[in-house]
């Protein structure tokens, strides 16, 4: 959780449209609208490679853009992404403010391992919680370790930073502990076998004389 941004040199877009897009892009820009607070939207573009890194660990990064002797505090609200190659295509941004509270996505991150023999499911990949601006966590983290099959981590459960408020139903399910389908359905061949056999010994067995 940072309370610092990133510094991003943006420059305004005076052409628009697809083929305006592509030319940014290949100039190693990227498209982006930065809109909110009852402003105007403007358009942007803005250096390919340090706004690749200033998203890439963290897409709730808080960022500071300039343009027109601005500074502008930005979150990243929409990142389009090429579905092949993953480089950015177009950011929407929206502006915010120094305490100020948005609600925003944050990652699950499973910590630990569940009881032997076990396997846990990954229900939610990220919670929605509201937080300052300043502080919003990278991710939260969700500890698994010693679980037992038929445990179940709901979103109420997961520990959130102080002053973080969940915003997703308490009651969804985070993450489920269960044992993997071919394992239990080799467990239960194997009871049946037994079970099975010691009836067979049962019934092969000499009755008691009178």
């Amino acid at each position: 959780m940072a309370d610092t941004d990133t510094v991003l040199a943006a420059a305004r877009r005076t052409e628009f449209g697809k083929g305006a897009a592509r030319r940014t892009r290949r100039d190693g820009k990227i498209p982006a609208v930065l809109y909110g607070h009852g402003n105007q939207p403007v358009h942007l573009s803005l250096p390919g490679h340090d706004t690749f890194l200033a998203l890439k660990d963290n897409p709730n990064a808080l960022l500071t853009i300039q343009f027109d002797g601005q500074n502008e505090l930005a979150l990243a609200k929409d990142v389009q992404r090429d579905p092949v190659r993953r480089t950015i295509d177009h950011i929407d941004f929206i502006l915010v403010r120094r305490g100020e509270k948005v609600v925003v996505d944050v990652a699950v991150i499973v910590e630990g391992e569940s009881a032997p023999d076990t396997i846990h499911m990954l229900e939610l990949q990220s919670l929605s919680v509201l937080s300052d601006v300043t502080k919003i966590p990278e991710s939260l983290e969700v500890s698994i370790e010693g679980l037992e099959e038929g445990a179940v981590v709901r979103a109420g459960e997961v520990p959130l930073p102080e002053g973080v408020e969940l915003e997703t139903d308490p009651e969804y399910e985070v993450v489920i502990i269960s044992v993997p389908r071919a394992e239990a359905e080799e467990e239960d061949e194997e009871e049946e076998a037994e079970e099975t056999a010691a009836e067979t010994e049962a019934e092969a067995a000499p009755a008691d004389e009178d």
